[in-house]
């Protein structure tokens, strides 16, 4: 079934989307450059529009599908892209892998109706850094491509709920033998990384564990690169899916 763009409303807080972000937030002195990609031109000229009234935001391109995606990305190198799940002729999901590797600075941002959980399980593995239904509202679509842009990531409330059931699930049917041994992780890392697996931005985790959010950030950089992955959300995937770590 074909996206629509959901209905708009500014006025409900509680809606917000969930952020989990290395970083604090960090003012832009260049616009944020985000291409737009969507099957249905209505919508894209729609987001367009919402977009074109934000100072800090601008809007460099946008494509029809997964493949068209790809093309654009390389040509403009944009620092969001902002694309749905289903299209025709190349979906958005296979095409952020394409994009990761022609445009790799870009970060990805899925804005889809499906709130089916395998979608955002293959969406997070193929490079998104944010997975969100396109019944939030306005102002949640352009806070969410700054939060994104400033290295943090963005999943809908009700898909991060869904997100930590996938977790545990994985801990459940997964029972296979390890064939890589995981990177050892230290007791204090091991709970940086419970906390971000619940949510928490780096202040809530610094003052739940009383220590500074510098610190916080140099634990969340070396799980990272003792995992060897590129964002929070890949870091807590592999951490259920090795065991690492349980969330109950």
């Amino acid at each position: 079934m074909a996206d629509t763009f959901g209905p708009m409303r500014d006025d409900d807080v509680d809606d917000g989307v969930v952020g989990m972000g290395p970083d604090g937030g960090t003012s832009h002195k260049e616009p944020i450059r985000v291409l737009v990609v969507d099957d249905h031109a209505l919508f894209r000229r729609g987001l367009e529009i919402v977009l074109a009234a934000e100072e800090d935001i601008q809007v460099v391109g946008e494509a029809g599908d997964g493949a068209e995606a790809v093309d654009k990305a390389a040509d403009l190198l944009p620092d969001i892209v902002l694309m749905d799940v289903r299209m025709p002729k190349r979906g958005g999901i296979e095409a952020c892998t394409s994009i990761k590797e022609v445009a790799p600075s870009a970060k990805i941002i899925m804005l889809t109706i499906s709130d089916e959980e395998a979608d955002l399980y293959e969406a997070i593995k193929a490079g998104a850094t944010g997975y969100l239904l396109k019944e939030i509202s306005t102002d949640e679509v352009a806070t969410a491509i700054r939060a994104v842009a400033d290295g943090q990531s963005q999943i809908s409330p009700s898909m991060a709920s869904k997100l930590l059931t996938e977790f545990k699930s994985m801990i459940q049917r997964t029972d296979e033998r390890r064939l890589v041994p995981a990177p050892r992780l230290t007791d204090r890392e091991l709970e940086v990384l419970k906390l971000v697996a619940t949510g928490m931005n780096n202040r809530d985790i610094a003052k739940e564990l009383f220590i500074s959010e510098n610190t916080v950030k140099n634990h969340v950089r070396n799980i990272l690169e003792k995992l060897q992955l590129h964002s929070r959300m890949e870091a807590v995937v592999y951490a259920m899916r090795e065991k690492i770590l349980e969330i109950r």
